[in-house]
C-alpha cells in the first residue's frame, strides 16, 4: 500500500502540503484532484523521488515498479515501437542481460538470458507495443516511422504507450487525454479499467474520472482529503461535508458570542467573577473551527451577437485539405450541407479523418479545396483554434493582444476598459502584461476565450478548446455556451461538455462529412466495438506470430463484413471466363513466392519447437553444466536464424501483396 504520514511539502515559499496524510490500498484506482496550482503534479513528484518532503514519511513497497508518462519532448530517430519498448523496464533488463552474456560468451548466463526474455514476454513484445501504439490512434504504416517525424501532440502519445507498455504496480498519468480525440480517450479508458495496479490520475475529464476512478484525493488548502467513490460522488459528499462544517463554524460562533457576551457582563462583578473567569478558560481550550472558503468560482458569458444570418453557412460540393509544396491533399470532400442560426453542432470522428482541417477552413485559416462556402450577410466568426499559439503572439501580453482586438472590433474602447474585461478571466495587476509565451495552458486557453467573448461572435468555432482548462472553467464554458445565442460548431473529446451544449452531430470519416443518427453514448458503443475488434485481431495475430517465431507489425482492425445482397444480374460468360484467366495468371507469378514462404513457415514452426523444448530443458533444471552452456549458445543461434528467416518472410510477403496491387 501507499502510505503519507504527516507530510509537509514546500515549493519555494509555498506550501504545497501541510502535515498530509493519507492511506492507499493495492490495486486502487484514484483520481487526483484539485484547482490548478493547488500541486497535484508535485505529489507527483514526490512519490516518485524527484521531490523530498521537508516533513513526514512516504512509504511505498520498494519492489513495485512505477509506470510515469515523461513530459519531456522526445528527440530521436528511434522507430516508434521500439520507443514504446523502451517503456518495459523488464525487457529492457533480459535484453542487456543477454547482450552481456553474448559479449562475454558465457553459456549459463545466456540460459538465464533467455529464461528472463520468456518470463518478460519477449517473444509478443511487439505486437504488444504495436496494439497500444494503433489503440491511440496511430496508423499502421507510422507504428515504426522515427519519433522525430511525429509533431509534438503525437510524440507526448508515444510517451503515453511507452508508459502503458511498464509492466508498473503503480501507474501515474497526469493529464492523458490532453492529446487523444474521442476515439482515442474511449481505447484508454477501456485499457485503464482493465489495468490491476494502483492507479493514480489527474484529469479535469469528469467522465473520465467517474468511468475509471473509484477513489477521489482532494488536494485543497495544503491538505489530502480522501473520498471512497468517482469524481460525481465526490462533489456530492464534499458538498454535504461543506454544509456540515459550515454548520459546525456558525454554531461554534453562536457559542463564542454567547460566552464572551458573559465574560464582557460578569468580569467585573465580584460575585460573577469567578464564573466569568471560567468561560475565559473554556473560550481559551475550545479548538476554533475554521469557516468555509470555497475557491471563488469562474464565470463568464457571451455577448449578444449584434446580428443572427439565416443560414449562416451554406457548402457547396466543398473540398477540405492543405497544400505542400504546391500539391494539394484533400482530405475531405464532397460536403454539402447548411449550417443554421442557433444550432449546436458536434463534430464527430477518428483521428486524422479533418475535424480540424474542416473547422479550420470554415475558420478562413486556409482556403477550401474546392466546391464554394456561401456565408450569410454579416457572420462574424470567433475561433478556439486547437493549438492556441495559432491565433496568439508569444512576445506580447494579454493587454497588447485585446488593445489590437479593440482597434478591430471596438475603437472606442480605453485601456482601463480593456483591463477590467481581462480581470473578468483572471488577468490581474501585472499579469496582464506578462508574455504571452511564458503563461501556462489554461491561462492561454482564458486569454483566447477572453477574444472571442469580446468580439461578440455570431458563430462560434471551438477546436478542443478544454484540453488545458480545470473543471471550474469546463463548467463556466458550458454554461456560456448554452447560453450563447448564435451557432456553435464543436470539436471536443470532452464528452460532458459535447453532451451538455451539443444536440446533434456531424461525423467525419472516410473522406465525406454526414450526420451521425444516434447520441453521444451511440458513438461511444461504436467505438468501443471498433476497439473491440481490432484488439481482437491483434492478439490473434500475436498468438499465431509467437507460434510461428514471427515478429510483425500488429494487424490493423479487420473490416466489418458487409451485408450480403443478391447480385444485381449473373456475370456474363465471357467475364468469368476473362476473370478466371486473371487469377490463373496471378496464381502463376506469385506461386514461386508463396512456395519460398510456405517453406519458411515449416522452417520457423521447427525453429520454434526447438527453442520450446531447450527453454523445458533448462527450465526442468536437470540440465549438467555443459548442456546448459550447449543450450544457450543454441538458443543464440536460433534466435538469429529466427530474424534472417523472418525478414526474408517479410521481403517475400510484400513482393506478393505488390503484384496483388498491380493486377
Amino acid at each position: 500500500m501507499i502510505t503519507l504520514r504527516n507530510i509537509t511539502l514546500r515549493r519555494g515559499t509555498k506550501v504545497v502540503l501541510d502535515d498530509a496524510s493519507v492511506l492507499l490500498q493495492p490495486g486502487e484506482k484514484v483520481g487526483l484532484v484539485g484547482r490548478n496550482g493547488a500541486g497535484k503534479s508535485s505529489l507527483f513528484a514526490l512519490l516518485t523521488d524527484r521531490l523530498q518532503s521537508d516533513k513526514g514519511e512516504v512509504d511505498i513497497p520498494r519492489q513495485w515498479a512505477v509506470g510515469e508518462v515523461a513530459q519531456n519532448m522526445p528527440e530521436t530517430d528511434m522507430p516508434a515501437t521500439e520507443f514504446v519498448l523502451e517503456g518495459d523496464v523488464r525487457l529492457m533488463a533480459a535484453r542487456k542481460a543477454l547482450s552481456d552474456a553474448e559479449a562475454a560468451e558465457d553459456g549459463h548466463a545466456m540460459a538465464d538470458a533467455h529464461a528472463l526474455l520468456m518470463d518478460a514476454g519477449a517473444f509478443d513484445a511487439k505486437p504488444r507495443a504495436q496494439a497500444l501504439l494503433m489503440g491511440l490512434g496511430f496508423k499502421g504504416e507510422q507504428v515504426d516511422a522515427p519519433v522525430n517525424s511525429f509533431s509534438g501532440g503525437w510524440r507526448m502519445r508515444l510517451q503515453l504507450a511507452r508508459a502503458l507498455m511498464c509492466p508498473a504496480e503503480l501507474m501515474l498519468l497526469d493529464e492523458p487525454t490532453n492529446h487523444l480525440d474521442l476515439d482515442a480517450l474511449v481505447w484508454l479508458e477501456a485499457w485503464l479499467q482493465r489495468y490491476d495496479g494502483t492507479l493514480i490520475i489527474i484529469s479535469h475529464d469528469r467522465e473520465f474520472l467517474d468511468a475509471i476512478t473509484k477513489v477521489t484525493l482532494h488536494l485543497d488548502e495544503a491538505k489530502l482529503h480522501r473520498y471512497g467513490g468517482n469524481y460525481t460522488a465526490f462533489e456530492s459528499m464534499r458538498a454535504e461535508r461543506m454544509e456540515q462544517q459550515q454548520a459546525a463554524f456558525g454554531k461554534q460562533q453562536d457559542r463564542i458570542a454567547h460566552l464572551q457576551k458573559f465574560i464582557d457582563r460578569f468580569k467585573a462583578k465580584a460575585s460573577k467573577a469567578k464564573q466569568a473567569q471560567s468561560r475565559v478558560k473554556a473560550l481559551e481550550r475550545m479548538e476554533r473551527l475554521a469557516p468555509v472558503l470555497a475557491s471563488a468560482d469562474f464565470n463568464f458569458e457571451f455577448k449578444e451577437p449584434v446580428s443572427l444570418p439565416n443560414p449562416m453557412l451554406m457548402f457547396d460540393d466543398v473540398a477540405c485539405g492543405y497544400e505542400v509544396d504546391g500539391i494539394e491533399n484533400i482530405i475531405v470532400r464532397g460536403i454539402d450541407r447548411s449550417v443554421l442560426a442557433g444550432q449546436r453542432i458536434g463534430i464527430l470522428g477518428a483521428n486524422g479523418q479533418g475535424k480540424s482541417t474542416v473547422v479550420k477552413t470554415v475558420a478562413r485559416m486556409q482556403r477550401a479545396m474546392g466546391g464554394k462556402i456561401t456565408e450569410g450577410k454579416g457572420l462574424t466568426i470567433g475561433y478556439f483554434a486547437q493549438q492556441e499559439m495559432d491565433v496568439l503572439r508569444p512576445e506580447e501580453g494579454p493587454l497588447s493582444h485585446m488593445v489590437r482586438l479593440a482597434k478591430e472590433v471596438s475603437p472606442q474602447a480605453r485601456e482601463q476598459e480593456l483591463r477590467d474585461f481581462l480581470g473578468q478571466f483572471r488577468f490581474v495587476g501585472d499579469m496582464v502584461n506578462q508574455q504571452v509565451g511564458s503563461l501556462s495552458g489554461g491561462e492561454k486557453a482564458r486569454l483566447v476565450l477572453a477574444m472571442l467573448v469580446w468580439q461578440r461572435p455570431n458563430l462560434l468555432l471551438l477546436d478542443e478548446p478544454t484540453n488545458h482548462l480545470d473543471l471550474n472553467t469546463r463548467e463556466a464554458l458550458s454554461m456560456a455556451l448554452n447560453e450563447f445565442e448564435g451557432t456553435v460548431m464543436l470539436v471536443s473529446h470532452d464528452r460532458a461538455l459535447l453532451r451538455e451544449v451539443c444536440d446533434e452531430f456531424w461525423l467525419v470519416t472516410k473522406g465525406a462529412v454526414s450526420p451521425f443518427d444516434g447520441d453521444l453514448d451511440d458513438y461511444q458503443r461504436w467505438l468501443l466495438d471498433q476497439s473491440k475488434e481490432a484488439a481482437k485481431a491483434a492478439k490473434e495475430a500475436a498468438k499465431a506470430m509467437a507460434k510461428a517465431g514471427k515478429s510483425t507489425v500488429a494487424p490493423a482492425p479487420a473490416p466489418v463484413a458487409a451485408v450480403a445482397t443478391p447480385a444485381a444480374a449473373p456475370a456474363a460468360r465471357e467475364d468469368r471466363k476473362l476473370s478466371g484467366q486473371a487469377r490463373q495468371k496471378l496464381a502463376d507469378q506469385t506461386r514461386p513466392l508463396r512456395k519460398e514462404m510456405d517453406a519458411i513457415d515449416a522452417t520457423l514452426n521447427k525453429l520454434a519447437d526447438e527453442r520450446t523444448a531447450l527453454e523445458a530443458q533448462l527450465a526442468a533444471g536437470s540440465a549438467t553444466p555443459g548442456q546448459i552452456v550447449e543450450a544457450g549458445k543454441r538458443l543464440k543461434g536460433i534466435h538469429d536464424e529466427l530474424e534472417s528467416a523472418e525478414l526474408r518472410w517479410l521481403e517475400l510477403s510484400a513482393q506478393v501483396d505488390a503484384i496483388h496491387a498491380a493486377a
